[in-house]
């Protein structure tokens, strides 16, 4: 199998015994874990490349998610300059209709993971731009929320490549209960809010709402791992090169929740 040349992932595992976020295909725990891994592979339904098609390589997955960030990142700068605030709910809504078809058809095109980026770009570049003008307390936020945002990525690289934290079957649903946890916690403060000066106050600048905005910025981090090991076993299954553009679709919708939430913590910690 080829390996990366992007030395940043040239030495995720390769497959071969066990290992972070590896699972040694011999029988007993590890076993399980195999099977547990081949069963998220038959879901996701990437499947392998065919004769005519080429398989997918670490270099696939970089350079596709670079260029999604890359879109994202100009399209919100763009926004944010020129003033163009209007665009935040349209680009919003574009952004979940197309995450809604990418999702539920498991789609690989490129033109509709491009759009996303693009208007989340657009949407967080509005809402940044905004909050900047809002008061001289903000300014230079979003710079400090996109380097933010950077550091953890780099930082969870950086865990999952050490196998500091590893992607088990166990981790997998701890994470998806916190993520459980955190949207109805959101969503009970969103229907509270409207009878509710500040609804359940986890959404203001209170002790409580650090502590929830951290929560957040935790659950979305690890997210980022489940995120990498996606990738790593596409490639070790021998997926199709276009895959790649759904893994780049996923960790560009953890790191604009990641890039939300570190945003919304800084504004609370500049209001003081």
């Amino acid at each position: 199998m080829r390996t990366s040349s992007n030395p940043a992932f040239r030495n995720l595992p390769t497959g071969q015994g066990g290992g972070y976020a590896t699972f040694d295909r011999q029988g007993g725990a590890m076993g399980g874990a195999a099977a547990y891994g081949d069963a998220q592979a038959a879901q996701v339904g990437y499947g392998r490349a065919g004769v005519s098609e080429r398989p997918l390589t670490m270099d696939d997955v970089v350079t596709k998610t670079a260029l999604n960030a890359g879109i994202a990142l100009v399209a919100g700068v763009l926004t944010a300059i020129s003033g163009l605030y209007g665009l935040v709910l349209p680009a919003f809504i574009i952004g979940l209709v197309v995450s809604l078809i990418v999702i539920f058809k498991q789609s690989t095109n490129p033109a509709l993971v491009l759009i996303y980026s693009a208007a989340m770009g657009v949407a967080l570049g509005g809402i940044t731009g905004a909050l900047e003008l809002s008061g001289t307390q903000f300014q230079g936020i979003g710079l400090q929320a996109v380097i933010g945002t950077a550091g953890v990525f780099v930082g969870m690289l950086v865990v999952y490549k050490t196998g500091a934290v590893r992607v088990t079957p166990k981790f997998t649903k701890w994470l998806m209960g916190a993520l459980i946890g955190v949207t109805v916690l959101a969503l009970f403060n969103l229907i509270f809010s409207f009878f509710i000066p500040g609804g359940l106050g986890v959404r203001e600048p209170t002790m409580l709402g650090y502590l929830f905005s951290i929560v957040c910025i935790g659950v979305a981090a690890f997210s980022l791992l489940l995120d990498f090991d996606m990738a790593d076993r596409a490639v070790r299954d021998g997926a199709p090169a276009k895959f790649a553009w759904y893994i780049a679709f996923g960790l560009m919708t953890t790191l604009v929740w990641l890039y939300i939430e570190i945003l919304r913590l800084l504004s609370y910690l500049r209001q003081e």
